[in-house]
């Protein structure tokens, strides 16, 4: 099953996404909201009532009580940096103003001259938990979409903590739909092609089963730290090809295009704009 939260003339309507690319109308003005009802499932699998109009996506979970990232879990990638594997995930956040839709602009900040792109598998929570065992975790993982964290290398550098460079606002497109586990190959575990090109150059490709922390364990580890809630997601780590890692580096600039793809979920396709 695919969900999305699609702008219309009149607000948000969370939907799902019909196998000829159709929408049906789930009641509510999101999938965040649509996720807080424990049958969550079964209403939208059931649901009927088509729904025209649509404009565009939203980000699939607009205002995520929380956005965890991690950092550093791809494990050829971190191999080829010379890096030994980490024996915890590296955590930093995001707060909900960062976020885009799947076809927005990404907001140049005049303040950076360092915007860079990373391709993320983000998990989306379908159900509160908090201390998870494996079981508990994977079920509380109502399914999988894209993330590019798009990142101000000279202010995530600024200092040792990350949060200022990772979270300007308008910058982070999270979509286009949600989809379940039972749709894609490896579930709650995920094997699939990620790629990011930039103006048609492919920048980024690896495969999500290279994750050295997967998703499962992700959300056991955050859930240990606070309570996870229906909404709530956990971007999953970015493989090589970021361009602050390329000599010489290589950022977005005005009018750049970045496509960032997980296959069997969907595709964000962003332009980069300058926002002075």
């Amino acid at each position: 099953m695919k969900l999305a939260t699609v702008r219309t003339p009149s607000g948000t309507r969370a939907v799902r996404v019909t196998e000829d690319g159709g929408y049906v109308d789930l009641g509510v003005g999101d999938v965040g909201e649509l996720l807080e009802s424990p049958d969550w499932s079964a209403h939208a699998a059931a649901a009927e009532t088509p729904l025209t109009g649509v404009t565009g996506f939203a980000p699939v979970v607009p205002r995520p009580g929380k956005v965890f990232c991690v950092g550093l879990n791809y494990r050829t990638h971190i191999l080829e940096m010379g890096r030994d594997l980490p024996e915890h995930p590296t955590l930093f956040a995001k707060f909900a103003d960062a976020l885009i839709g799947a076809d927005d602009d990404i907001a140049l900040a005049p303040e950076s001259d360092a915007v860079d792109w990373e391709a993320e598998l983000t998990v989306v929570i379908g159900a509160t938990v908090r201390r998870a065992d494996e079981q508990q975790a994977a079920a509380a993982i109502a399914g999988f979409t894209v993330m590019n964290d798009v990142t101000m290398r000279d202010w995530q550098f600024r200092t040792k903590e990350w949060l200022q460079g990772k979270t300007f606002e308008g910058t982070t497109p999270l979509g286009p739909v949600l989809v379940t586990p039972d749709e894609l190959r490896g579930g709650v575990r995920p094997s699939l092609a990620i790629t990011a090109t930039l103006n048609g150059e492919t920048v980024q490709k690896a495969d999500t089963g290279d994750l050295v922390f997967d998703p499962v364990a992700l959300v056991r580890y955050a859930s240990t730290i606070l309570t996870l809630r229906p909404g709530d997601v956990i971007a999953t780590g970015t493989p090589g090809g970021v361009g602050h890692a390329r000599k010489p580096p290589r950022y977005l600039a005005d009018g750049d295009v970045l496509v960032t793809e997980v296959e069997g979920i969907g595709r964000l396709q962003n332009t980069a704009r300058d926002d002075s």
